[in-house]
């Protein structure tokens, strides 16, 4: 989710946003503003590498997978060694394979290969998606990356998780949605690359919070009323004055008065949107509009949201393209919708959820 300077195509992306970083950089708490500066500069690191991949066809960018005809779990966990800056040091040392047991000593290592398995299974299982390419990708993970790194990416062939300073953040990994989050954005990149600026990147950002919550929903069985609609809840060191990095429920909500992270920015409504440079042209804010769309058009569909509007945005992500817009996701949502619901309230409920957050 955070994402290099180059503002296309670069698959690096990060769970915590740049200007979050940025505001815990200039804490009042010495070891709070310390640590922030550490990741700022490590994230730059691995920022400047990684623009030189988004040059690279996708298709000379994966760890060998498992035939397009063999749609089987692949995964592999490493332990890269909480080495500074962690891409330097990817994979790091393989400490779990496929169907191997469960680690007794690193529950980061357990729940990397779980979650990971958990959102192959949701894209294979609803959508006959055989991992993030469509191909069979093996699903690498590398954790302990970085010395107590606040952050988790996709770099364009694998997920890498910090551990956390343990005073804001916690360990990476405890987070399903946000696993399901980052690997969607390798689903994006493989399918409608939507660009990384503006709308087109906050789209690419909406889109890896809705299927990262289906993936929790999926796993957990709940029913979009029984959902939180939250995203990274666990990442997050408990404290009154914030719940998550996200509130696909109530964009603004997830995070205020907080003395370390501030106001949730993100605005719910079109009209609210932000138009500034910050954040690649606001890709992280003002993913809150579409998301609260979402929200909204599965809770009035009622039900598992996996099971009709999970389908529609799922094709909508794989019809729009790179420079697509707020209004013509909406313009696809709707279509989609008819075309798979006709003669149903479902196209209502997806039209006048885009119509309140003013689309």
């Amino acid at each position: 989710m955070c994402v290099s300077d180059q503002p296309l195509r670069n698959p690096f992306h990060c769970v915590v946003p740049p200007f979050l970083l940025e505001r815990l950089a200039q804490s009042s708490k010495k070891e709070v503003r310390l640590a922030a500066i550490e990741n700022l500069q490590t994230s730059a690191a691995i920022r400047g590498k990684r623009s030189i991949i988004a040059t690279i066809p996708t298709a000379f960018l994966r760890y060998a997978g498992v035939s397009p005809m063999k749609a089987r779990k692949n995964r592999e966990v490493y332990d890269q060694g909480r080495k500074n800056p962690p891409d330097h040091f990817l994979p790091g040392k393989l400490v779990r394979a496929e169907g191997q047991k469960a680690s007794l000593k690193d529950p980061a290592v357990n729940e990397a290969y779980d979650y990971s398995g958990a959102t192959w299974d949701l894209y294979w299982q609803i959508f006959h998606r055989n991992s993030v390419d469509g191909q069979g990708l093996k699903l690498v993970s590398s954790v302990h990356a970085g010395k107590s790194y606040d952050n988790a990416f996709w770099d364009g062939v694998q997920m890498a998780y910090g551990d956390g300073d343990g005073r804001i953040f916690r360990r990476f990994t405890l987070s399903i949605d946000v696993v399901g989050h980052e690997l969607t954005h390798g689903v994006v990149q493989h399918t409608c690359g939507l660009n990384y600026h503006d709308e087109p990147g906050a789209l690419n950002e909406h889109f890896a919070d809705v299927f990262g919550s289906l993936v929790r929903q999926y796993r957990k069985k709940q029913t979009a009323a029984k959902a939180d609609w939250l995203i990274g809840k666990e990442l997050l060191v408990p404290a009154p004055t914030r719940t998550a990095l996200r509130s696909m429920k109530n964009p603004g909500s997830a995070f205020k008065n907080d003395p370390d992270l501030g106001d949730d920015p993100q605005p719910k409504i079109y009209a609210n949107r932000y138009t500034g440079s910050q954040d690649y042209g606001g890709v992280h804010i003002n993913s809150g509009i579409p998301n609260h769309a979402f929200y909204l058009a599965t809770t009035a569909v009622g039900g598992n949201a996996w099971e009709k509007t999970g389908r529609i945005w799922y094709k909508v992500m794989l019809n729009l393209l790179p420079e697509s817009t707020f209004a013509d996701c909406a313009q696809e949502c709707r279509s989609v919708a008819l075309t798979m619901f006709p003669g149903t309230s479902v196209p209502v409920a997806v039209d006048n959820a885009w119509q309140q957050v003013g689309l």
